[in-house]
């Protein structure tokens, strides 16, 4: 009854619903039914156009889909030792840290674990991991969110970065203060209106206002700006370094940082971790100890 009512659910339709099951439409109508006659509570809307959870649904498709889980990892645990990485791991990132840094490891993991379908959405908006479903994603910086499981893989440096020939034509930065008259490419997560505060080895502090010639959330499009001389911005030192050695971009104020952005794995909390999800974010863990992040004890 369960797989029916989350297929359902998940396909808008009871012949869906069906096709995908390999169970004739009455017979999952049927369950369904049967279902919520035993809940005593409606738990679909149903009409000539689709149907979707009621509110009572929505709550009781949230905890199906977690029994669901449940048991697919425990007729998995009984079976060959590699049983569990197949099925589908769905997987959430932002754009720039998934183009440069996940997109290798998940090459890695899928050729690894051929069985498995990685099903992998990148956007720099925030994204709901309960609402998409997903089953693991990374996020950066500080986190406050009760319906997750945030685990800490690493910490990653962030510095200030421009191409040669912008700092050629613009002049070098001795001090932070000196970048209220260059172009800067601000990044959206900066909250503090036009003003970057940065900290020198030492421990020394210092809050500069800045003029953007470009604001974006995204790190994608501000890496391409910084790379095509428009002006100076921050970038991750792993994003940096490869760069630097190329040639493209050059470190600005390199004794100078902003604060070190924590990298997380994060799950719904009402969720068992599959193994396939624990295998994913240890091998992520230590691709990222790979490329000079910091490690974090997991």
């Amino acid at each position: 009854m369960l797989t029916s009512f989350v297929s359902v659910c998940e396909r808008g339709g009871f012949s869906a619903a069906a096709a995908a099951l390999g169970r004739t439409q009455p017979a999952v109508s049927q369950q369904v039914r049967a279902l919520e006659d035993r809940l005593g509570v409606r738990l679909l809307d149903r009409t000539t156009r689709a149907v979707t959870p009621t509110e009572a649904g929505a709550r009781y498709l949230e905890h199906a889909r977690a029994v669901l889980d449940r048991l697919e990892e425990a007729d998995r645990s009984v079976g060959r030792a590699d049983a569990a990485m197949t099925g589908r791991l769905a997987v959430g990132a932002p754009v720039g840290f998934g183009t440069s840094v996940l997109a290798a490891h998940l090459l890695a993991f899928k050729r690894a674990h051929p069985d498995l379908l990685l099903d992998v959405s990148l956007s720099d908006r925030f994204v709901d991991v309960v609402a998409e479903r997903l089953d693991v994603a990374i996020r950066m910086g500080a986190l406050s969110d009760e319906r997750l499981v945030v685990r800490r893989i690493g910490t990653l440096e962030r510095g200030l970065a421009a191409t040669p020939a912008y700092l050629d034509r613009a002049g070098r930065p001795r001090h932070p203060a000196d970048l209220a008259g260059h172009a800067y490419i601000l990044h959206a997560e900066v909250r503090d209106g036009e003003t970057v505060q940065l900290t020198h080895r030492s421990g020394e502090t210092a809050r500069v206002a800045v003029r953007p010639v470009l604001r974006s959330d995204s790190s994608a499009l501000t890496g391409e700006a910084i790379a095509a001389g428009l002006g100076i911005g921050l970038i991750h030192g792993i994003h940096l370094a490869p760069r630097v050695a190329a040639g493209e971009l050059e470190p600005v104020l390199p004794d100078w940082r902003f604060a070190p952005h924590a990298v997380h794995a994060v799950y719904p909390s009402n969720r068992h971790i599959p193994a396939k999800v624990r295998v994913f974010v240890d091998g992520l863990a230590a691709h990222l100890r790979t490329l000079g992040a910091t490690a974090e004890p997991g």
